[in-house]
């Protein structure tokens, strides 16, 4: 699965994105310096989101329409919450180009048909779809047939819908499907995250799978890398001063460093599904236990375990032959420390 010039997958590098979300708080020149700081931080791309409140819902006080779920976000009305949260769509052709300058990857989540039509005219090398979307079949089933990389969030999805929206990409001939494990909580409680179906996600779908996360800190995103997660997904905020609907559950830059740093140190360290000996070890075997003599011993004389042991280095024959070599004989004299040799026993 390739994204712009990233493949994913490729040496166990995982891709990083930054999710900038309301992150900007309406300002165009903060969201331009979160931007460059998501490049330092060494992120691979910046998404972006594409709605309006028209979009997603209805200005309406009825009580369908208020959020009383126990978020951080209680107390207001859907209309009133991405009024606050969404990011302009004039500014996002700007951003796009300046990301890539910097040499950045961006892309958005659509969360209807005209943001597709929209972020298709700005020629995305991607797409995401939110995890409240993932019900949306004809909305997964347009975005998918533009022929992008569809990168799917299953927070709020049972299995069976997982299912359906992978079929639907499927049937539009789009076979470039990533699923992030998503807990839709904000922030999301450690123990409600499950990073165990990671896994369980790439078996049972054979697609590519990563996070979306909610949480607070670093340790679950480098956690769900040594699971195998290659796309971690992590909301990014310039400074939590700024505020806004999503800066409690979002990294400031050292955050967001510290994250990408030691997602990089698990990609090293996860290196192949083999046993095999690099240069390194193969040198360090010198100093694996082998067979040696530890008394002097005559010609003829007896092989014991008083005369011969397992000790280091590795110079002698291996131990497993030392039940073998106990009662022979030696043709030779030999000298304490004399490593053991077949040439030597009778």
């Amino acid at each position: 699965m390739k994204i712009g010039n990233f493949e994913i997958g490729k040496e166990n590098k995982v891709f990083i994105i930054a999710e900038l979300s309301a992150n900007h708080n309406q300002d165009f020149n903060i969201a331009v310096e979160s931007i460059k700081a998501i490049k330092e931080c060494g992120a691979d791309a910046v998404k972006l989101q594409t709605y309006t409140a028209d979009t997603l819902t209805l200005d309406s006080d009825k009580d369908y329409f208020k959020i009383q779920q126990g978020t951080i976000w209680d107390g207001t009305t859907l209309y009133k919450l991405y009024q606050r949260a969404y990011t302009p769509w004039e500014w996002q052709p700007k951003l796009k180009q300046y990301a890539e300058e910097l040499g950045l990857i961006c892309f958005s989540s659509p969360f209807d048909k005209s943001a597709v039509d929209f972020l298709e005219k700005m020629n995305v090398p991607a797409y995401k779809i939110a995890s409240f979307e993932i019900v949306d079949v004809p909305l997964i089933e347009y975005t998918a047939s533009k022929g992008k990389p569809m990168i799917i969030s299953t927070g709020i999805a049972t299995e069976g819908e997982i299912q359906e929206a992978v079929d639907t990409c499927r049937r539009m001939n789009n076979n470039q499907i990533a699923l992030l494990k998503c807990t839709s909580e904000y922030p999301a409680p450690f123990e409600d995250v499950n990073l165990k179906t990671i896994p369980y996600l790439k078996e049972k779908f054979n697609t590519v799978v990563g996070l979306s996360d909610h949480t607070l800190g670093t340790s679950v995103p480098v956690a769900a890398a040594a699971l195998g997660a290659m796309i971690i997904e992590k909301h990014f905020i310039l400074d939590k001063k700024i505020g806004g609907p999503d800066s409690s559950f979002s990294l400031e830059p050292h955050e967001f460093k510290k994250m990408v740093d030691e997602i990089r140190v698990v990609e090293k360290a996860l290196g192949q599904s083999e046993i095999e000996l690099t240069e390194k070890i193969r040198k360090s075997r010198k100093f694996a236990r082998s067979l040696f003599v530890v008394k002097d011993i005559k010609t003829g004389e007896i092989f014991t375990e008083e005369n011969i042991k397992s000790i280091r280095p590795s110079d002698g024959l291996p131990p497993k032959f030392f039940n073998e070599i106990i009662g022979k004989k030696a043709k030779e004299d030999i000298e304490k420390g004399t490593p053991l040799d077949w040439s030597l026993i009778e």
